[in-house]
């Protein structure tokens, strides 16, 4: 059981690479980092997808448009001028 948790751990950080953060310490600014780093994996994988022709650019840009939304919301709920 021990060697699988290992896996699926191994595999989370390979997939979902977190960057530890150096800016100016606040609660919010943390959380929004976390946003923010998600955001660049999601878009590096559907850039990887419309590129390699598994989705069309139009797909593409609307699935990158709602994550933006989705950054933005997180934003502006944080506060974060």
């Amino acid at each position: 059981m021990r060697k699988e948790s290992d896996l699926l751990s191994e595999l989370c950080d390979f997939l979902y690479p977190r960057s530890s953060y150096y800016g100016q310490f606040k609660p919010e600014y943390l959380v929004f980092n976390a946003s923010l780093q998600e955001f660049a994996q999601r878009v590096s994988y559907i850039c990887n997808l419309q590129t390699g022709g598994k989705i069309s650019p139009e797909e593409a840009y609307k699935q990158i448009h709602g994550l933006w939304k989705q950054l933005k919301q997180a934003k502006k709920q944080l506060e974060i001028k």
